[in-house]
């Protein structure tokens, strides 16, 4: 590398100036790589972060980023491999060796491992999975359907049989720590491996030696079946305030646990689907979408949304009549329909959100719904009150027809729509739920066309009373 030439290093700023310094990185790392001068740039690239080396690869041409990637160690490869992008992954290591490909999967966590075997083409698994050390936790991890129990859950866990002294168990624990890792609870089992019991780690300390678990354990004991979806894994997990969840099979045995952290990435993984199914994307868009997946994925959301527009434009053409005794409500016809997708938008947002959690159940529907009706009437009285006074100051500025019955029709023509639309916002997810379709996609498109339909009816028809 030419002594007057600046370090080599990748800019994350979103500037013109770094995408110019980019440009350069770019320029200097692709010559090294055709004219074979790799050490130098491999040594320096070592001490990049795994994110500037992620950009840089997704920069390059896809044989020059395959040539790097084969030249980088091991333990950024890992890290990069489990970033990038599925498609570009599958591209970047299809000349790859497997030989090279299982050197860095099994470099591995077992949870990360599955992660990134789980964006992996059919073809490729069946050539890796039988020479990864890991073969038999992850062919059993395969075996259970995506987003369960049994795909998500650790199989390190702690269990002794119910006949076990405290002393036993807590010197079996100190003799293979180095195996159990961390953890808070202990589960009990019986003869069969049955799962009977749970004892938290620092009552089971406080034990005198000869204490048999099976006497002071607790026998209330909550466990998910493997092939539980990991949202529902996620719900009972939080009506019980339970930390380490336990996985059992058909036969009542324990296999597996589910811990915090894993139970944290349950709600990330369904925090980002959420969000964008409640934009109008699928949860599998990525940056990254040719031209064609961004059309198929987003183009059936447009299409609904566009029916939607359109049948409120015919709501609105309808009332043909009223547009021309009184041009003036057509300047409120955005104000009413912003109004409510808004309160749709808000109470659906919750909604899903209590699913999600499982602070939403069958017994706090009426009361939760009563309590969103007083939110949202309240809120709709509010925001009249406020567009009264602006169409008043706007009658002082301006000639307007009848300004204290337009005012009247507007106001009350708020608080209807505000309240009729939170209370589909807050329902239809709940219902959905119900008959097994994700709530997520309540949001979005179909609460806001729907609601946009109803607070231009609702408008229309109050004026015709009132105002006309």
């Amino acid at each position: 590398m030419a002594k007057n030439k600046k370090p080599l290093q990748w800019s994350s700023k979103a500037d013109t100036a770094a995408h110019e310094h980019n440009k350069q990185v770019l320029k200097r790392v692709r010559h090294q790589l055709r004219v074979d001068d790799t050490s130098p740039l491999v040594k320096r690239l070592k001490k990049w972060s795994p994110t500037d080396l992620l950009q840089l690869l997704t920069a390059l041409p896809l044989p020059e980023a395959r040539k790097l990637f084969a030249l980088l160690p091991i333990r950024p490869s890992t890290k990069i491999l489990a970033e990038l992008y599925p498609d570009f992954r599958a591209e970047l290591l299809k000349d790859g060796t497997t030989a090279r490909l299982v050197e860095i999967l099994n470099t591995m966590k077992e949870n990360d491992l599955a992660d990134t075997l789980d964006e992996f083409p059919q073809s490729l698994l069946d050539i890796v999975v039988p020479q990864l050390d890991a073969r038999a936790e992850i062919e059993e991890r395969i075996r259970h359907g995506e987003d369960t129990a049994g795909r998500l859950m650790s199989r390190k866990f702690v269990a002794f049989h119910e006949d076990y002294t405290a002393g036993k168990a807590i010197a079996a624990i100190k003799s293979q720590y180095d195996l159990v890792g961390r953890f808070r609870t202990v589960f009990v089992v019986d003869a069969k491996h049955r799962l009977v019991g749970r004892l938290d780690v620092t009552r089971l300390l406080t034990l005198e030696p000869k204490t048999r678990i099976g006497d002071v354990m607790d026998a209330n004991v909550l466990a998910v079946s493997a092939e539980m979806d990991q949202e529902d894994v996620l719900r009972k997990a939080a009506k019980r305030q339970i930390s380490s969840m336990p996985v059992i099979d058909s036969d009542g045995k324990l296999i597996g646990r589910i811990t915090t952290e894993q139970m944290n990435q349950i709600v990330r993984e369904e925090l980002s689907e959420d969000l964008m199914l409640m934009g109008g994307v699928s949860p599998e868009a990525r940056p990254t979408d040719s031209v064609r997946r961004i059309i198929k994925g987003r183009l059936p959301w447009l299409m609904t949304g566009l029916i939607g527009s359109a049948v409120a434009a015919l709501v609105v053409g309808s009332f043909e009549d009223e547009l021309e005794k009184a041009a003036i409500l057509a300047a409120f016809i955005p104000v009413i329909m912003s109004m409510a997708g808004n309160s749709g938008l808000q109470a659906s947002a919750v909604a899903v959100q209590g699913i999600a959690t499982g602070s939403i159940w069958t017994g706090s529907t009426l009361f939760r719904l009563w309590k969103e009706f007083c939110g949202a009437i309240s809120n709709g009285f509010i925001a009249g009150s406020v567009l009264t006074v602006l169409i008043s100051i706007g009658a002082i500025l301006f000639e307007i027809h009848d300004p204290v019955w337009l005012a009247l029709t507007a106001a009350l023509s708020l608080v209807i729509v505000t309240t009729v639309a939170a209370m589909v916002g807050a329902t239809v997810p709940v219902v959905l739920d119900k008959i097994g379709i994700d709530p997520a996609a309540a949001t979005g498109v179909f609460i806001t066309t729907s609601n946009d339909v109803l607070g231009v009816l609702v408008y229309f028809t109050t004026a015709s009373f009132l105002y006309l």
